[in-house]
Parts: C-alpha cells; structure tokens; sequence
C-alpha cells in the first residue's frame, strides 16, 4: 500500500534526506517520497503503519518535522491492518462458536454448559493442532514470554500435549470438575506472562497458533487466555 502525507517542517534538500532515510528504516517500509516545496511524504509499506510510529521515527512529537494524513482514513486503515494481522484467530474463533452454538442449541434455545463446553474443546483441539505442527518452534517461542517456560524449556513441548488433552477431555466430557480446575490453573499461570510482555511493550511473536503465523502479542492475547479462564471458572460455580 502507499499513501502520501502531510509532511512539514522540511526547509532544504539535507531535511528531505534525513525524513527520508528515517523513515526507510522502518519495518515494512519499501519506500520513501519526499518534497519539501510539496510538504509531503509518500510513503509505500507491506503493512499499515500508524501515524504514532511515523512520528516516532522522525524524532517523536517535539520534532520539528510534523506529519498528518492526508487524503486516507488512519481509523479505517488501522482497522483493517488489525484485521489482516488477526484474521487466523478471528477465523478461528467464528468458526469454533458457530459449531459451538450449532451442537448447543436445544429446545429452541442454546445450552450454555454444552456451548463452553464444546467451544472450549475446540479451541484447545484447533490450537494445539498449530502447535504441533513445528513443536520445537513453538516452545522456543513461548520460552521468550510464559514465566514457567523461561525457567524450564520443556514446558513449552508439555504445554502444547496439555492442550491437546484438555481439548479431548472437553470434547468426551471426561471428569469435568478435574478438567476445568486444571484449565483455570494452567490457562492463570499461562495469562501471567502474557500481560507481562503486553504491559512492557515487548515486539515478540504470540505462540497461541504456533509459528505458523506471525501473530504479534497483544491484547487480542489477553482476551483469548481470560475467555478460556472466564469459561472454565464459569463452569465450576455452575456444576
């Protein structure tokens, strides 16, 4: 994609070579356009990148180079890029709660037990599927953030044959009560690392689908693992 900005604060053909190699070193940036008699940047990414990050690059908001949008929504930009980066999960999860609501709903109206039930299975299944496709990466991966996995590096192939055991026991509906305390257990200890990373602003890979994708950690992160922990915890009050 490529837009073009607004870009002040450029007075002479040294500022248009600074703007232009700052911004060249950002991730995903092919290249960089500038025009100091224009005020303008004309930027071409692999994936949007927000105004904050632009800004940031060029020496942050007491800089004298200022850049705003010009002729693109940054709103619906952002949201698309965030729905590009996240579409596997979102994937996944439609799919996981319309089977979900499908098997659940009884007697004109859904079976909520049954829903978390089967969502819960289906989640564990599908996830852990990802992860078993490269084992080995994915426990180095989740050796960069989980507090258990960074002390002791097997837990990260253990983690993934957990899932796996979780989502059959889910799915056969073996002992419920033991199913789901260790769900709540293991899926707390596993968000604990996760809102490290998130609250320190640390760029590193989310391994909840594995490394098959190139999912970025974030809050998407942490909604999934309190979902998983909502729902067991829901589960247990309820039986």
């Amino acid at each position: 994609m490529t837009h073009t900005y607004q870009l002040t604060g450029m007075t002479c053909s040294s500022c248009e070579n600074k703007v232009k190699s700052n911004l060249l070193v950002l991730p995903d940036v092919t290249a960089v356009e500038v025009s100091k008699d224009a005020n303008s940047a004309t930027i071409s990414m692999d994936n949007h990148i927000g105004l904050n990050a632009l800004q940031q690059a060029l020496g942050g908001p007491e800089s004298k180079y200022q850049i705003t949008a010009n002729n693109h929504s940054e709103l619906a930009e952002e949201t698309k890029s965030w729905a590009t980066t996240y579409k596997p999960i979102l994937l996944i999860f439609g799919y996981v709660t319309a089977i979900s609501l499908s098997v659940s709903w009884q007697s004109g109206a859904v079976n909520f037990m049954t829903f978390m039930r089967v969502f819960m299975a289906g989640f564990f299944l599908t996830f852990s599927f990802f992860k078993m496709l490269n084992l080995k990466a994915f426990a180095e991966s989740y050796a960069m953030y989980d507090i258990v996995a960074k002390k002791f590096s097997a837990w990260g192939y253990i983690y993934a044959f957990i899932e796996l055991g979780l989502g059959l026991s889910f799915a056969l509906n073996l002992s419920p009560v033991v199913v789901n305390w260790v769900t709540l257990i293991v899926m707390t200890v596993s968000i604990l690392g996760v809102l490290e990373s998130v609250l320190n602003k640390k760029k590193i890979q989310c391994a909840c689908l594995g490394a098959v994708f190139n999912l970025p950690m974030s809050t998407v992160t942490i909604v999934e693992d309190a979902i998983m922990i909502a729902m067991s915890a829901a589960m247990l009050i309820l039986m």
